[in-house]
């Protein structure tokens, strides 16, 4: 039984500089070789279950800042300025009718809006990821008059029902758009934020036009379209697209080595139990010692026995 022991504490050392080797190759590396538990398919008959965090609608809303309440334009759009909530969709609206959307940026947005003939109510609310809106602004009135209409006979308002429209990268995405007033035909000008060329597109008359663009990544895109008439009167929409899905990570690395960077590399540490495994080192190193003075006694012992017998 003394043996077993003697022998049992000569491995401490060994077995825990072990252990502790596998544990720091295990928790540090890199996070492309942890490869995740496959998903069980669904058995037959069985009944997947999904659920959605919710969380509360805004409770802060945007405010408009410029234009100033009771001032008067003759050329549309016009410029709105205001402070809202970071992160959050702002859509403006006047008389009631959504005539542009931005993204808070920084606490602040700005975009531009076409105007109707006489009196204009501008007003903005703010709008969540879950689509919640917030609580509506305080409201401008604003005048507009533009002698120009009075050859033509008919102002050009181009509206949505939409200020944020999404779909999966890849895939097109849909957007209907109300178009009145004016001569037809009409030209549309697109330019769909993603750096490709501004789409242009003709309309014989007014009414319902839908717009179509496939977004080859996925992000968040501004979108600003602009419509003329025969007559050369135009109207103003400016929204926000947002294409799902991953971001390409290849074309990301791609980017950076076109732009002479390095990607850099990913590793994944877990340093609670590095550190553990670190600090076990200090007490098996003096648990080692300690094994081999003891073997080093038993053995001396040993020979000293095997020496009076003889």
């Amino acid at each position: 039984m003394v043996h077993m022991k003697h022998f049992s504490a000569q491995w401490i050392l060994p077995v825990t500089i072990g252990v502790c080797l596998l544990a720091l190759f295990v928790f540090t590396r890199p996070a492309s070789a942890l490869t995740p538990l496959p998903t069980p398919a669904p058995k037959p008959g069985s009944i997947g279950l999904e659920a959605t965090k919710k969380q509360p609608a805004p409770t802060q809303g945007a405010t408009i800042t410029t234009p100033g309440n009771g001032a008067g334009f003759s050329a549309s759009p016009i410029t709105v300025n205001g402070i809202c909530p970071a992160g959050l969709l702002v859509q403006v609206l006047n008389n009631g009718v959504m005539v542009g959307s931005v993204m808070c940026a920084n606490g602040s947005f700005t975009l531009q809006v076409s105007l109707f003939a006489g009196t204009n109510e501008l007003s903005a609310i703010v709008y969540d990821d879950l689509d919640q809106a917030g609580p509506t602004s305080n409201i401008v009135t604003v005048n507009y008059t533009d002698t120009r209409f009075t050859a033509f006979g008919a102002l050009v308002t181009l509206t949505s029902s939409y200020g944020r429209r999404s779909a999966a990268a890849g895939t097109p995405l849909s957007w209907p758009l109300q178009l009145s007033g004016g001569t037809g035909p009409y030209a549309f000008s697109i330019d769909w934020g993603d750096g490709s060329p501004a789409e242009l597109k003709s309309q014989a008359l007014s009414g319902v036009v839908t717009i179509n663009h496939t977004y080859k990544q996925a992000g968040i895109y501004q979108v600003n379209i602009k419509v003329s008439d025969v007559n050369g009167v135009s109207a103003f929409l400016q929204v926000i697209a947002l294409a799902n899905g991953k971001v390409d990570g290849a074309a990301a690395a791609a980017a950076n080595a076109d732009n002479g960077a390095q990607a850099p590399a990913q590793t994944k540490v877990l340093w609670i139990p590095a550190a553990i495994s670190t600090a076990l080192l200090i007490p098996a190193f003096f648990l080692g010692r300690r094994s081999q003075i003891v073997s080093l006694r038993h053995k001396m012992m040993k020979e000293r026995d095997a020496y009076k017998d003889a």
